[in-house]
């Protein structure tokens, strides 16, 4: 329905399956997005959209045609990333049931050739979760009630996978990491340290990071630190509406891949990815079916092709 493509990226209004269609084989270095998390909202009317899908089972099958593209897109070796976190099931009760959306994510990633690698989960501020969506579970009142109908407040997670064979090219951070993504301050006595250029084991800068992004807990990653997505609102979105957090974004970009490579996400939303991917050096290719969240995506990745390369690095 409409499109932005430049030498930094290319966004488009429409079905990702469609675009991901027109790419070529092995064209894509990284991807990473969130899928629409099985129904559990409806995000459009548009017969393409996974969100009208009408249980979890159907959603599986349609999502399977995403992932298969995905697979064919991927280069050898290189990988994929779903963020995504358990949801409740409908029509069960006033007590949440939980579903295993991750298990089967994992699952219909192995079935198109993937090979699972790792799970990183997501801590949730339980008051700051309870606030936002008023989940009774979450309520403190609860457990003065009936604390068999509390739980907690569920992580989100991000899924990791490789696409089997041999990367061509391989993602190295001669220096290590020069730069932490998250509301953590690195400790001022290993600043000297950073960009360290000789043995790379007295790089102490870089190993504390490496420490932090190496944990199956990241515990501090910024809620708040999103793209602007008020002005992408539908009436009916106020409910659902919230960009994936750029810092999760930004470290998954920097560890696996590198500058002026290509990223995808099919699931574009306001733009988080592609804007990060481009804020980093790298070339980002998206879509997004619904009309008002492609146009702020547009917005955003405006934005950041005004700022200057050094902004950009500096994540200003």
């Amino acid at each position: 329905m409409d499109q932005v493509v430049n030498e930094r990226y290319a966004i488009y209004n429409g079905d990702c399956m469609a675009v991901m269609a027109a790419l070529p084989d092995e064209a894509i270095d990284f991807s990473v997005y969130s899928p629409p998390f099985g129904g559990l909202y409806n995000y459009s009317s548009a017969s393409e959209d996974l969100s009208n899908c009408r249980d979890a089972d159907e959603f599986m099958v349609h999502y399977a045609f995403v992932i298969d593209q995905i697979a064919r897109l991927t280069k050898p070796g290189r990988m994929t990333a779903v963020h995504c976190s358990d949801v409740p099931k409908k029509g069960l009760g006033t007590a949440e049931i939980m579903a295993d959306l991750p298990g089967e994510i994992i699952r219909a990633h192995e079935k198109a050739g993937f090979n699972y690698t790792a799970r990183y989960c997501i801590w949730k501020e339980p008051l700051g979760v309870r606030n936002r969506t008023m989940a009774k579970k979450l309520a403190h009142r609860t457990i003065i009630d009936d604390s068999t109908k509390a739980a907690n407040a569920s992580a989100d997670y991000l899924l990791l996978f490789r696409k089997p064979g041999a990367s061509a090219v391989p993602v190295s951070h001669s220096n290590g990491f020069t730069e932490y993504v998250g509301a953590t301050e690195v400790p001022r006595e290993l600043w000297p340290f950073r960009g360290w250029s000789g043995d790379q084991k007295q790089n102490l800068f870089s190993h504390w990071i490496w420490r932090r992004y190496a944990s199956c807990i990241w515990d501090d990653i910024r809620e708040d630190r999103v793209l602007p997505f008020k002005q992408a609102r539908d009436e009916d979105d106020e409910r659902h509406i919230h960009p994936l957090q750029l810092d999760l974004i930004e470290r998954a970009i920097v560890m696996w891949t590198n500058p002026d490579e290509t990223v995808l996400t099919p699931f574009l939303g306001v733009g988080s990815e592609a804007f990060v991917a481009v804020e980093l050096g790298r070339r980002a290719i998206g879509a997004e079916l619904k009309a008002t969240y492609y146009r702020q995506a547009q917005r955003n990745l405006e934005a950041c092709a005004l700022r200057e390369p050094e902004q950009r690095a500096l994540g200003l």
